[in-house]
């Protein structure tokens, strides 16, 4: 047996457990409800008759009607489901006809019940009343259609919107994963290249470790569910892999400043979500100075809200005024990594999300976000 095939083996549920689809489930409810509303309407009919004086046997006529009627009418189902598609005006005209046929059904079982003696003591059944019967049933006909129209209407329209939710959702996750697995590829160039600098100088030990903190920070990157949120510590964790295999590069250049309030350390927050912003201070603050450069990271709780930031102390922009620019409008070299955080904070808190990025005005550049603090388990993104 292939891999794949037991795959689909474990992931079809035994029989007893599968999900019962949406039309047994509508058709269930459709017999309950038809079925039940004409023994309603029968009942309702009968003790209204004994309370004008009728007789007893009276609900030999009324069943034969009430039977006509639901008879009739499930008939009408079937129409209508055929007429489904079609705009709802022509509907209603072509319902005219049948609706007058089943109203007119059930008059005639009324009198021919009457004709045959099965309710001796009944009054007699003029032609007067039989119209009059024949109108009043139509009440009944025309309220029987007008409710399976709503109730099929309604059960469409929530069928619309849970499909429509749920293609959202898939389209938030795919859009998630896609903005989680955008790793920076020079990041993965620099390292490959360093480690081969390093094979080439026979420095074999530091080249070793190398690969093995690269390989532990690409194993935490890719196994680590992207739709799963972590702890601030968690999160911590998987940068200092990132950082291990940069100080290796760095060594004394590469300075790290960690400020968090012991309240923040158990808060939740997107994986990998700083990684991206490390990144880029990295690549601006310490790289392309001899000197290096510190890079802090920050957390804070304000009220019900999580403060994260990434500041260094690198040139930042000069182009940035201090009242700090979207994403979108960052150098070419910045704009994946603070793009792809702040649409990741958008689809995941919407609104209840900030995300600004400024020049500080001791030097260096500031990525300050805050979102919803949240404890406890983990729940997905």
């Amino acid at each position: 047996m292939t891999q794949d095939s037991a795959a689909h083996r474990h992931s079809t549920p035994p029989l007893g457990e599968r999900t019962p689809s949406p039309h047994r489930s509508g058709s269930a409810l459709f017999w309950w409800l038809h079925l039940g509303g004409w023994g309603g309407v029968f009942l309702v009919n009968y003790f209204s008759a004994l309370a004008n004086g009728k007789p007893a046997e009276y609900w030999t006529v009324l069943l034969a009607v009430a039977m006509t009627g639901c008879l009739g009418t499930l008939g009408l189902r079937y129409l209508l489901r055929a007429c489904a598609e079609r705009p709802p005006a022509r509907v209603a005209l072509l319902m005219i006809v049948p609706v007058l046929l089943i109203a007119a059904a059930m008059a005639l079982a009324f009198k021919l019940v009457t004709d045959l003696g099965w309710c001796g003591h009944c009054l007699p059944f003029t032609r007067f009343g039989y119209y009059t019967y024949v109108i009043g049933q139509l009440y009944v006909v025309v309220g029987w259609t007008s409710l399976y129209l709503v109730m099929t209407t309604w059960r469409k329209l929530r069928m619309q919107t849970e499909a429509a939710l749920a293609a959202t959702a898939t389209a938030h996750q795919a859009q998630l994963k896609m903005l989680r697995y955008q790793l920076n590829p020079h990041f993965l160039f620099n390292t490959l290249n360093a480690i081969s600098t390093l094979v080439l100088d026979r420095d074999n030990a530091t080249a070793n470790r190398m690969v093995q903190g690269l390989s532990a920070f690409l194993r935490h990157s890719l196994d680590n569910d992207p739709m799963q949120r972590v702890t601030l510590k968690q999160e911590l964790d998987a940068i200092s892999l990132y950082l291990d295999i940069e100080k290796t590069r760095f060594a004394e250049r590469l300075r790290l400043e960690i400020e968090i309030e012991p309240a923040c350390w158990l808060a939740l927050l997107p994986s990998l979500l700083l990684q991206p912003l490390v990144e880029n201070a990295i690549k601006y603050a310490v790289a392309k100075r001899v000197e290096g450069g510190t890079i802090g990271l920050r957390a804070s709780r304000q009220g019900e809200r999580l403060r994260l930031s990434v500041v260094d102390d690198g040139p930042g922009w000069p182009a940035l005024d201090h009242g700090g620019v979207p994403p979108d409008n960052a150098p070419r070299g910045n704009r994946v990594g603070l793009a792809n955080t702040r649409d990741r904070l958008r689809v995941l808190y919407g609104a209840q999300q900030s995300f600004d990025v400024r020049n500080r005005e001791e030097g260096g550049f500031m990525v300050t976000m805050t979102l919803p603090f949240e404890t406890g388990g983990a729940p997905r993104e």
